[in-house]
């Protein structure tokens, strides 16, 4: 099964040279340069995983990371950034962040890192299934 994934960062031509080499190794690629626009994205579309920079002018990657976790809390999301740092590597993860990855991206690395997402995904989703089919059943009086 193909990953989807939706891939933000504010640098056009870097997201549009990143989604060809992922389309290029079968994966389905959105792409959006804001926040604003990847949460819209994200309502509309069921995504695997959401790639996001951390520093985008307007909303910063923690703050989209943060309001897609709010409303799609099953999403995996991964963030890149130039400029790394171990606070905002902690912050990051505090938030729900699966992994954080330093630009210039290895795609071999960020591959291995969205198939672990898609994986993560496919757990909560079968976990959330079972729930609710227990509450289905203990609701019956059988």
């Amino acid at each position: 099964m193909t990953e989807k994934v939706l891939l933000v960062d504010d640098e056009e031509e870097f997201v549009e040279t990143l989604a060809e080499r992922m389309r290029s190794r079968g994966m389905e690629v959105a792409t959006s340069n804001s926040g604003g626009d990847a949460l819209d994205l994200v309502e509309s579309e069921p995504y695997d995983v959401v790639v996001l920079d951390l520093q985008m002018p307007g909303m910063d990657g923690i703050e989209v990371l943060e309001r897609i976790k709010k409303r799609k809390p099953d999403i995996q999301v991964v963030l890149l950034t130039g400029h790394a740092t171990v606070e905002k590597g902690v912050e990051a993860m505090k938030h729900g962040a699966l992994e954080f990855l330093e630009k210039p991206i290895d795609l071999s690395k960020l591959s291995e890192v969205i198939q672990k997402a898609k994986a993560e995904t496919m757990v909560l989703v079968e976990q959330d299934t079972e729930e609710r089919i227990r509450e289905i059943l203990h609701g019956k009086s059988w």
